[in-house]
């Protein structure tokens, strides 16, 4: 391969190209470069069979931005070219998607590094804009990486950290960006990032300048802008919201001049829901509610009614007569103070009261909250007749009869599927079905609510999982008293080789080997007459599949049973415990080599 000038004239797109189509390529991005520089990256050519011509194999692109500039400059300059041999077609287009392939837009920490040494060398904005076909803006915000510590560049160019932690890094002065690398590299600590780590800059209130009604030009608090010199936010929450109230007590005033019967003050602490309202003419009594929000946003919303009021008025009654809405005795802020330090006080009294901790946590599982979601097992099956055999099943009557006596404990109707999800018809306002639930259950003595515990445990312990394992073995479950065999499972089993392990289980190993060939049709018949004592067959009492006994175990060696492999995850965390008890035991004894006894203890 050589290299070599080509005029522009001698040069066509090849049809081995990637790139190859009827229709012109879009070069808007590249454009600027080629008029400020020419093309400097060589095409790849190769002869096309005419005497010094050539086809282009990669570099489209490049050849039709050249030919634009020389249509309006008039004349064409040669194109750099490296010219391949004349090889075959497969070659050609190894070549074409080589080069496209290997082709990496420079990460931004690299663009900041060489519009650094331009702008050293005396480019302006204008000639890096003009070179690289970008906009004024773009450059700024990519010089503006220049203000960080150089670790947290190192850290973005290395992907690291996103591009929305580096946009918030920029609002942090260096000593802030220096506490964020420590907690970076603090084992212990977790390092804010994404918008959690603009809540940390600004210590949990982050309030947009955009959302300031005052003049911001005039604000006499500080303001922190970003490096890429989009986001503005007002470094003082307090200061803001001093001039915030001021300007919308000064709009508010000015309604009433301007003919409005009515404005409400809608407080951060509430919500204006639109779909309660009804827009309403300021002739027909139509209010203005001011909708303040906690992030510092407010919104004017004029000329509208409560759904009520609207309804009043359409029928011809007057609505004089409503209570005009109150002003709040407490603002926002003053709420949040007294919420916080309530909040505060009751659970640093809860420490000394864990039967009412217990009272309460099973309050919050059976209602909810907006911090707590706890779900029932739904336990679906999509086979009518496993659903069948579950619901008929002895472990699931036992379950249902304590079920209905901790509904009757709680007030709640016999007929509630289930505890979870609290009783809605009988707990009270939707608000205060928390606190109905956690009053009765401070009625009941501790047994009573230690019964209510285990059904709201039993309802939302997952089917399948390793728990139901640790659980299971550690009270000694045995299935037999739970579960009897039936058709619904036998009629599940299609493989002969865990068919037969069964029939040696429930009629011995002699009766297995015997009808070792016969089909899976005839082996569950034989267990089934077993269990069953009929034909002849001496009845097996007790029997449990391997699958369903605690511990569980397989018939065969490729497993693939759920049950098993949950066990095997719930004994490698009981492993993992007992060796830490092990290597503390051990740290006991090198501490106190006299003292015998905490490793022989653990390991008894």
């Amino acid at each position: 391969m050589k290299l070599d000038f080509i005029a522009l004239d001698k040069l066509s797109v090849s049809k081995t190209n990637m790139r190859y189509a009827k229709k012109a390529p879009d070069v808007s991005d590249i454009l600027p470069t080629v008029r400020s520089r020419g093309v400097l990256q060589t095409l790849l050519v190769r002869p096309n069979g005419a005497p010094d011509a050539f086809e282009i194999v990669a570099g489209r692109r490049r050849f039709h931005a050249a030919q634009i500039v020389a249509a309006e400059r008039g004349e064409a300059e040669p194109l750099p070219c490296a010219i391949l041999d004349d090889a075959d077609d497969a070659a050609a287009i190894e070549a074409s998607l080589i080069e496209n392939l290997a082709r990496l837009d420079a990460d931004e920490v690299t663009q900041w590094e060489t519009f650094t040494l331009l702008v050293r060398e005396g480019r302006s904005l204008d000639d890096i804009g003009d070179t690289f076909g970008l906009p004024a803006l773009t450059i700024k915000r990519v010089l503006a990486l220049g203000n960080l510590l150089p670790r947290i560049r190192t850290l973005y160019a290395a992907q690291r950290i996103d591009r929305a932690t580096v946009r918030h890094l920029t609002l942090a002065s260096k000593s802030q960006q220096k506490a964020w690398l420590a907690l970076l590299d603090d084992l212990d600590a977790r390092a804010p990032v994404g918008h959690q780590l603009k809540a940390w800059l600004f210590g949990g209130q982050s309030i947009a300048a955009a959302h300031a009604l005052f003049d911001v030009a005039a604000y006499a608090g500080a303001i922190v802008t970003d490096l890429f010199g989009e986001d503005r936010y007002f470094a003082d929450g307090d200061a803001f919201w001093n001039a915030q109230n001021a300007e919308i007590e000064t709009r508010r005033a000015a309604y009433p001049a301007a003919g409005w019967g009515d404005v409400v003050i809608v407080p951060p602490s509430e919500q204006f829901a639109s779909w309660d309202y009804e827009k309403t003419a300021k002739r027909k009594g139509g209010r203005v509610y001011v909708d303040v929000r906690s992030n510092g946003e407010v919104v004017f919303h004029e000329g509208y009614l409560s759904r009520k009021e609207a309804a009043r008025i359409a029928k011809g009654e007057s609505t004089a007569a409503a209570p005009k809405p109150l002003r709040p005795e407490m603002t926002g802020p003053q709420q949040t103070y007294v919420d916080l330090h309530r909040h505060a006080a009751v659970r640093a009294a809860l420490i000394d009261a864990p039967g009412v901790a217990l009272r309460l946590m099973v309050a919050h599982a059976i209602t909810g909250s907006h911090l707590w979601a706890v779900r029932s097992e739904p336990q679906s099956a999509h086979n009518d007749a496993i659903a069948e055999s579950v619901e008929n099943a002895q472990g699931e009557a036992v379950f249902d009869a304590r079920r209905r006596a901790v509904l009757g404990f709680l007030g709640f109707s016999p007929e509630e599927p289930t505890v979870l999800g609290g009783c809605r018809d009988s707990s009270g306002p939707s608000g205060d079905r928390l606190s109905a639930i956690f009053l009765r259950l401070l009625e009941l003595p501790d047994p009573a609510v230690l019964d209510v515990v285990a059904i709201v445990m039993g309802e939302s312990l997952a089917a399948g999982s390793a728990i139901v394992e640790a659980v299971g073995l550690h009270l000694g479950v045995r299935m037999d008293r739970y579960w009897q065999a039936d058709a619904a499972l036998l009629d599940l089993i299609r493989d002969r080789e865990v068919l037969l392990g069964m029939t040696a289980e429930v009629a011995g190993p002699m009766v297995a080997d015997a009808n070792a060939g016969e089909k899976a049709k005839t082996l569950r018949r034989i267990i089934a007459d077993h269990l069953g004592g009929v034909g002849g067959r001496e009845k097996r009492e007790q029997w449990v599949p391997r699958w369903m006994a605690f511990p569980p175990s397989a018939y065969t060696a490729r497993g693939g049973v759920g049950t098993v492999a949950a066990h095997a995850r719930m004994m490698a965390a009981r492993e993992a415990i007992y060796a830490e008890r092990v290597e503390e035991a051990a740290e006991q004894d090198a501490a106190q080599p006299h003292n015998d006894g905490p490793v022989q203890a653990i390991a008894a």
